[in-house]
């Protein structure tokens, strides 16, 4: 099994070619223009992508990020939701990374067996970065207009947060 995961990669990348050329393609042409398409293609939503990121990262450092989890804390708590999953909920929709890093946090703070570790696990995987993909994959296309998506996409992170929370309670009873 190692030798297939050794050499699984490396033979893809001979195969490939030779079966192009096998076909009479021209590789090198294709993969020259195959590049320069990718290129322009990174061109096209990186000023989505900038902007995206800056607004990410104004949100957490301004403080903003802290003060509306503090403001929701109080309903968390009537709810039985952990305020340590609080941030993780607010920025999983945003950021890949951030979120990871949040889950990180509650993991080591709380504990990989505790509730709000398990409740994080799930969440962190049960979601999605709603903005990021629709800032890469709708500004590769070139739509402007994405309301309707972002409203939906939001709406099903808060159902996946709320299913996350129910599942996790039948699951791991405190």
């Amino acid at each position: 099994m190692e030798a297939i995961s050794t050499w699984g990669i490396p033979c893809l990348l001979l195969l490939i070619p030779l079966a192009a050329l096998r076909k009479g393609l021209p590789v090198y042409e294709l993969f020259v223009s195959g590049a320069a398409e990718g290129a322009r293609l990174c061109l096209g939503i990186f000023p989505n992508l900038l902007a995206m990121l800056l607004v990410i990262g104004l949100f957490r450092e301004s403080g903003a990020l802290a003060a509306l989890s503090s403001c929701l804390t109080p309903l968390f708590d009537r709810l039985g939701v952990p305020a340590e999953v609080l941030p993780l909920a607010l920025l999983r929709p945003l950021s890949g990374s951030g979120a990871l890093a949040a889950t990180a946090d509650i993991i080591q703070t709380c504990g990989p067996d505790s509730f709000p570790g398990f409740l994080a696990s799930v969440m962190q995987g049960s979601t999605d970065t709603t903005c990021y993909v629709l800032a890469v994959y709708f500004g590769s296309v070139g739509i402007k207009k994405y309301g309707n998506a972002l409203s939906l996409g939001l709406a099903a992170d808060l159902f996946s947060f709320i299913s996350a929370f129910v599942v996790c309670r039948i699951l791991f009873p405190m």
